[in-house]
Order: structure tokens, then sequence, then C-alpha cells
């Protein structure tokens, strides 16, 4: 069939899309001990900057945020000055790229926090697992449920992380709220108790998301922002005892704000993730009146029908990205991809990162 959908442009908001090819957000550990951007990190963008658009690598909006060695921030002047030589890098190439903006919460450890603290949640809900410390594997400890008066701090940082992005010269940011990080630990019922006015009744449970989405549209028009949302998946230990009711009522609310886009994490492939229940996504694609992304496990094919069926907008492609950094070139030409190395996916310098190569010989990887 023909694969043409994917090669349509799109506005999302503010921004002019060349296709609807979206390298999804991908965790590659490279930014150093000071999570401060690199040139390295440039050049990895940049040879992917043919993709529609380019979500960033999952990024801390504090220090508190922090939960994966060696993973970026942008709360600081370094950080900002940094990233900046990544968009310069990307908009080189006529390429587009918003930041994902993040707070990993009770996925982070003491190991991360300042005077081993123990890191926050919505609830005192120890998960299951372990997690990747820079003193190594170590299990999860039971978080500290966040207090009243410490969420409005939290939502500043989001905004500032905007701010900072905008400073940065991204095109916007996308809000994680996926993956059983901090937001989607307040969404879901499994990882909130709370009994005040962030948690029990799905309105409630979706505030904490609207006063995060709510600050940092008041720092960067609505038109640059986007929310990613992953209802089904069982990654950190999260579920959700009716994702559809809770996942259809976040993405109605969103409506309120005419984000650039929502982006749903369906499925992901590999031994960390799994996925459970029913597809929420048709309910949310009836629901949320702006253009939907849909992440998990598309190849050019599937990608093109469900955009050529209307089930999303754009598709984002995650692991074909990391092995192929010219994917739209290779879609169009029905050439074969890239194998990738997972052994590489989370480890330090060129190799697995800058080094796979193109089609065109031309085009250096390294």
């Amino acid at each position: 069939m023909s694969i043409s959908s994917v090669f349509e442009p799109i506005r999302l908001g503010a921004v002019d899309l060349r296709n609807r090819m979206v390298m999804a957000p991908l965790t590659r550990g490279r930014s150093g001990p000071d999570r401060v951007p690199n040139a390295l990190m440039a050049e990895y963008y940049q040879q992917r900057a043919s993709a529609g658009l380019i979500i960033t690598e999952a990024t801390q909006v504090s220090e508190q945020a922090a939960g994966w060695s060696e993973t970026p921030g942008i709360y600081s002047e370094a950080q900002i000055q940094a990233w900046r030589q990544v968009t310069d890098a990307v908009h080189q190439q006529d390429g587009k790229i918003f930041l994902q903006i993040w707070h990993t919460g009770r996925a982070s450890h003491p190991d991360f926090q300042l005077n081993g603290a123990r890191p926050i949640s919505a609830s005192a809900i120890k998960p299951a697992g372990e997690v990747h410390t820079p003193q190594g594997k170590k299990p999860f400890v039971t978080p500290r449920a966040v207090s009243l008066d410490e969420i409005p701090s939290i939502v500043q940082d989001f905004a500032q992380a905007t701010g900072n992005a905008r400073k940065a010269g991204f095109d916007g940011v996308e809000i994680h709220g996926a993956n059983g990080y901090l937001i989607d630990q307040f969404l879901r019922d499994g990882t909130n108790e709370r009994q005040d006015a962030y948690g029990g009744t799905i309105e409630n449970r979706t505030r904490f998301l609207l006063e995060v989405v709510e600050a940092a549209v008041a720092v960067w028009s609505a038109d640059h922002v986007g929310v990613r949302l992953s209802p089904t998946n069982a990654f950190n230990d999260m579920r959700d005892s009716n994702p559809i009711s809770t996942f259809t009522h976040a993405a109605q609310a969103l409506n309120t704000y005419n984000l650039a886009y929502l982006h749903v994490l369906e499925a992901l492939q590999g031994h960390m993730l799994a996925v459970e229940g029913e597809r929420v996504t048709p309910y949310i694609r009836q629901v949320f009146q702006g253009p939907l992304m849909i992440n998990g496990g598309y190849d050019a094919v599937s990608g093109a029908a469900a955009i050529a069926n209307q089930e999303a907008d754009l598709v984002a492609y995650g692991v074909p990205f990391i092995a192929n950094p010219d994917l739209p070139e290779r879609f169009a030409k029905q050439a074969p991809l890239n194998e990738p190395d997972p052994s590489t996916f989370y480890t330090r310098g060129a190799e697995g990162y800058t080094d796979y190569p193109f089609l065109d010989p031309l085009i250096t990887a390294a």
C-alpha cells in the first residue's frame, strides 16, 4: 500500500512540519554527570533532523526531578546555553525540535536527591523493581507523598523549564505525563491514594497535570506546548482501575488549552515495558479536538495506515530513529533499515549513538 500519508505536511500549533514522522523521545544518557548537553548530542539530533519533528529525550525540570544517570536538565544557565548548540544544529537542517520536560517523582532514588532525601510522589506507594543509580542498580524506595504546599513550586519548575526551553531555541515543549513519572503518578489511581484536592475523583487526579499545562501555556503560548500520556503502560509498576475513563477525561480536559498536540504512547517493545488492557487511543481520538500523535511499534505501513484511516495525525517512531538517522528517506525508498544495538542504548560516547550508517554514502555518520 501507499505510505504517502506519512509524508504529508502538517501544522502543529505554531509550527509547520514537513512530514508526519516524529522522532519519539528517547533517553540515551549522554549528557555527562553535570547533565549539560554537548556537541555529541548536537550531532546526534542534527543527523535525525529530517523527521517532521524531533522530541528530545526526557529532560529534568529541576535537580529534584532527576531519576536517571547522565540525562540532561533545563534548570541552569549552562544547560540553557548548551541546548542552544542542539537547537541550532537541528535548525541548520531545517528541522523542528521540542524539548520534553520531566519530573521522575517516585521513579527516582535517594542517590539522585539532595542530601539523600526520599523521592516524592502523589502517595507513599513503593514501586516494585529496581532503579539504575550512579552507584549501581538498587531497589526502588518508598517515596514521600508530596505536601500541598510543595505542589506550586513543582508546577513553577515546569513553567520555568518551558521559559528556559524557549530561551534555548526550541520550537516548543512536550510535558511528560507518561511512563510512570510524577504527572502519571497523580493521574492513575494505582499510585494516587490522596484524600485532598489532588486525589480520589478523576477530576482531582487530573488537577496536577492541568496546573502544569496552565503554567506552561502562561509562559509560552499553547500552540508551542504538547502533552504525552501512556494510558496502559505498566512501566515503573503503574496501573489504573479504569484507564479509558481516566485518560479520556484527561484528554477532554486538555481541549480547554488548544495545545499543539496530544501524544499517546500505546506500547513499547522490549523487556522494560509491558502493556495491559484495551487500546485507549480510539476513545481519546473521539474526545480530543487537536492533533493526535501516536507511538508504539509502528512501521512505515502501519503508521501510514493509521494516518490515512484518521486514527491519528502523526506517528512517532522511537527505536527505528536510533538506528536510522535518515528514517524518512528509508521509508520513502522502501530501503532496508539498520538493526539497532540495544547494548549501546544507554552507554556513553559515539558508539551506537552517532555511528549508524546513512543510505547516502556522502553523508558521514560520525
